[in-house]
């Protein structure tokens, strides 16, 4: 299967989704690291690229933490991804990894693929973090996760 976030996407994501659920509240990375398993260090580093980004307000201190820094409805998901892996490259590699894809030489699923990569970039420009918060905590109560 295609896999197209990396780890440091995905975590970043769910950290942000943990953010959103926590009703503009501080909460310590130590805390999303622990519910998503993730190494706290690396969480903390990914935390200060979105501070500079200004998606995340942080807080030193006793009562310090991390918290969105805007709405949950006013961050979309291109957001987060622009912040953690920069700006889209100006050429997009080929699906199947070739060097040469194009519309004038294309792969054989460069036109499917074309659309498919349209379709997925236009989700993550529609996506925002409040819409996925409350999708999330419905499957969860739906499965008796807390």
């Amino acid at each position: 299967m295609l896999n197209l976030f990396s780890e440091t996407i995905k975590h970043t994501i769910q950290a942000m989704i943990y953010l959103a659920s926590h009703d503009n509240q501080r909460v310590m990375v130590s805390q999303i690291a622990e519910f998503y398993d993730i190494p706290k260090f690396y969480l903390a580093k990914l935390m200060q690229t979105l501070t500079k980004h200004h998606l995340v307000k942080s807080t030193r201190g006793r009562t310090g933490g991390v918290k969105l820094n805007k709405p949950a409805k006013d961050i979309r998901i291109i957001d987060i991804i622009r912040a953690i892996d920069g700006p889209t490259p100006e050429k997009e590699m080929c699906v199947f990894g070739l060097d040469i894809c194009s519309d004038s030489v294309p792969c054989p699923v460069h036109d499917t693929w074309k659309e498919t990569k349209e379709l997925i970039k236009n989700e993550l420009y529609r996506q925002d973090l409040e819409h996925l918060s409350i999708e999330l905590d419905k499957k969860h109560k739906l499965l008796g996760i807390d």
